[in-house]
């Protein structure tokens, strides 16, 4: 006899748990009376961490399929939109007051990479001097400007050019948990687990709550943050740590408020490296969330609020800071019997690129593609997922590290030792080895679930100075005057976008007072 998977039972709330709820429930259709049931159990008492605040463009899609007004959020998490990353002395220390940057966008314009690499033609001084991200993406010269990404006529979730957001954590999870219980059917339990049950197969088949009794489930969601009270404590599956990898643990932060309430909303996340760590500089409606994400090794607690306070500024003076630790690593499984882990409860990277939400949303839409709706299905399913995921957060750390390991800079041990052989994996090692003498291409990323693609690599590698010797090899690289047109094209692009575009600022307030037309 088949034994059906009929109930769904997700400890945790926050992004993970709320995201992992409204998905499921949409994506399984569970307002259909053959389908499955829902039911979140959250902790009243324990706080979700609110300070993830960057997304990926895939957010959008994920919000439009569950059924979210683009208007209602970025109104009710006081959204700004995200336009990619700006990377402050990542590869020079301040010179005479003078900074270095690079910046990674969220699109190539008129291209991707993957078809057409202009790379190489800027390596060999064919397109000019202009550096690799203006060079290859209007994106970076518009974003850089403080222009949104549309205007207030483009559709909600419609784009001209590709953008995520920049959110309030705290009111991202509470809008989800409204709409998840009024509007998808997820039956919601306020109560803290004491217990976790297990049957004789060792699956878990209920968790005992302070309030609520006791709450039975055929599969089980993780999203109990870092304490992994599924999969990590009752399950035993265990943590696979990155800190010789990655070095930084700690992170101070703190919400600061604008000068004014015309003060510019920058339109991309801010990077700027320090002595043993770097800030994080993101641009709400009515604040900045700035935090400085270090490692204890290199540095200590007070050395570390200082910076912070001196990147900050006289707006954060009488404003108290947050301490949070870090585990960075990963579970050696993530599905295991009839558990999947989600969010901090799978794993977590140090939130340089902000892929937290995307391998939330990712895990979350495989779940539901590949759902089992009975146990002997589970096996296979399982092994898909783990198999996809350990792929996924090993090229992650692949890439986090690479900001770090090619860097120039050695002002201090914690760059030198970022920059130590040792501490980069050998899949990266192989890759940076071949890009001295031939840049990325297409071949090197041949797997459909690496979460960083192409051009990803190409904007890091090279805005962080990477050298790449062609001369034994511009003979393969002959296209050179379509290179010429399509930074052409790319050039009249930005004219047109940087007379045409808002402010991110204005278009958001106008997006407020106005709305936005639907499709």
């Amino acid at each position: 006899m088949k034994k059906r998977i009929n109930d769904v039972v997700i400890v945790g709330g926050g992004t993970a748990g709320w995201l992992s709820a409204a998905l499921l429930a949409k994506k399984l259709n569970i307002l259909a009376p053959d389908s499955v049931n829902i039911t979140l159990v959250e902790s009243p008492d324990i706080p979700i961490m609110g300070v993830g605040e960057g997304t990926w463009p895939t957010i959008r899609t994920t919000l439009q399929e569950i059924g979210i007004d683009e208007v209602e959020f970025i109104t009710f998490c006081e959204a700004s939109f995200k336009q990619g990353a700006e990377f402050v002395n990542w590869s020079n220390t301040p010179t005479n007051g003078q900074s270095s940057s690079y910046f990674h966008p969220l699109n190539a314009v008129f291209h991707a990479s993957y078809d057409f690499n202009l790379a190489p033609y800027w390596l060999a001084g064919e397109l000019g001097e202009m550096p690799y991200d203006q060079l290859a993406a209007s994106q970076s010269r518009v974003s850089q400007l403080g222009l949104a990404p549309k205007l207030i006529t483009t559709p909600q979730y419609q784009a001209i050019q590709n953008y995520s957001y920049h959110l309030n954590a705290n009111k991202f999870a509470e809008l989800l948990t409204k709409h998840c219980v009024e509007k998808l059917g997820v039956k919601h339990i306020s109560a803290n687990v004491t217990q976790v049950n297990l049957s004789v197969d060792g699956n878990i088949s209920s968790v005992l709550t302070d309030i609520a009794g006791d709450i039975k489930g055929d599969l089980f969601i993780d999203c109990s943050g870092s304490k992994a009270l599924l999969l990590g404590e009752t399950l035993g599956v265990k943590w696979k740590g990155i800190s010789d990898i990655i070095f930084n643990d700690t992170a101070l932060a703190f919400q600061v408020p604008y000068q004014s309430d015309t003060s510019p909303i920058a339109s991309n996340t801010i990077a700027t490296a320090h002595d043993a760590g770097w800030t994080w500089d993101i641009g709400l409606q009515t604040r900045r969330g700035v935090g400085y994400v270090y490692s204890s090794q290199h540095t200590n607690d007070v050395e570390a609020e200082q910076v912070l306070r001196n990147y900050a500024g006289k707006m954060a003076e009488d404003i108290d800071v947050r301490k949070i630790n870090l585990n960075l690593g990963y579970r050696e499984k993530f599905w295991h019997k009839n558990c999947v882990a989600i969010g901090m409860s799978a794993a977590f990277i140090e939130p340089l690129e902000a892929s937290a939400i995307f391998l939330i949303e990712a895990g979350v839409n495989m779940i539901a593609d590949q759902f089992p709706r009975d146990f002997a299905a589970m096996p296979y399913v399982e092994k898909k997922f783990n198999n996809t995921f350990s792929l996924r957060w090993q090229k992650s750390v692949d890439f986090i590290k690479l900001h770090y390991c090619i860097s120039n800079r050695r002002d201090t041990q914690y760059w030198v030792d970022n920059c130590d052989p040792k501490s980069i994996p050998d899949s990266l090692q192989e890759k940076l080895a071949h890009w001295q003498y031939h840049p990325p291409s297409k071949h090197d990323f041949d797997n459909a679930f690496e979460p960083f693609v192409l051009d990803s690599y190409l904007f890091v590698l090279y805005g962080m100075g990477f050298k790449t010797n062609l001369a034994d090899n511009l003979s393969a690289f002959p296209h050179v005057a379509q290179a010429k047109m399509k930074k052409q094209q790319i050039d009249k692009l930005t004219e047109q976008l940087i007379s045409q575009l808002p402010s991110n600022r204005d278009l958001i307030d106008k997006i407020k007072q106005y709305g936005m037309a639907k499709l």
